[in-house]
Order: structure tokens, then C-alpha cells, then sequence
């Protein structure tokens, strides 16, 4: 038996007939300030192309809140170096785009460098 996605007790079908101001009571409350307070220029240009394309949109809004209207669209977040690929899924309701394209990789050492100790490269290898 497939499970069905519930957000807040609610189906995906519910939550996109919803309006946004019944949408924004079930989200916490930092994400209802900035829905219920309404979308910049910018938002409502970047909530347009998202309505009509049907390729990715590419985006620089990481504080864009996720609303079920974004539902099952392509988005290319930018994470200051690159735009990230991201399919919007049911899981990701009321949480912000940037949450989803990090800016910071993990760091990976090598071997020593040139000007190391002669002991820091015979570092133990467990």
C-alpha cells in the first residue's frame, strides 16, 4: 500500500486548492510572517515564469518560501558559485529554497603541503 504525504494532516490535493492565507496558518511561524506579510516584485515575476514554463526556472530568491502552488516544478537555485537542480517535492512545503542548495562544501584535506614538516607527512594512515 503506497502512503499518501500528509502535511499537517492535510493531502496535497487539500493544500493546493487552498489560499494562501489558509496555506500560511499551517506553517511555522516565521515562514506565516513572510507569506501573510506578501510577495515582493521580484517573487511574484519568479512565481509567474514558474506558472508558464515548462523548463527549469533559474532563480537567485533563496528565501523564497515553498508553497504548494511550486508543487512538481523544476527550479535552478543559484548557491553563489553555481545553480543547483531542484524538483520540488511535497516533503519540501513551507520550508525556504536556499534550505535545499548549500553554499558551503564539505572540506576535504590531502596530503601535506609544500612547507610541512618533514613528521606531518607520515601522519598514521588509521
Amino acid at each position: 500500500m503506497a502512503r499518501i504525504f500528509l502535511y499537517k494532516g492535510k493531502t496535497t490535493e487539500e493544500l493546493q486548492k487552498m489560499s494562501l492565507e489558509e496555506f500560511a496558518k499551517l506553517v511555522p511561524s516565521r515562514e506565516r510572517r513572510s507569506l501573510l506579510r506578501g510577495f515582493n516584485d521580484t517573487e511574484k515575476k519568479f512565481l509567474e515564469k514558474l506558472r508558464k514554463s515548462e523548463k527549469p526556472v533559474k532563480t537567485h530568491l533563496r528565501e523564497m518560501v515553498i508553497i504548494p502552488e511550486m508543487l512538481s516544478k523544476k527550479v535552478l537555485i543559484h548557491n553563489g558559485k553555481e545553480w543547483i537542480a531542484l524538483d520540488i517535492k511535497t516533503e519540501m512545503l513551507g520550508h525556504r529554497l536556499g534550505e535545499f542548495a548549500l553554499t558551503r562544501k564539505r572540506v576535504t584535506h590531502s596530503a601535506p603541503g609544500v612547507g610541512a614538516t618533514k613528521s606531518s607527512k607520515f601522519l598514521p594512515l588509521k
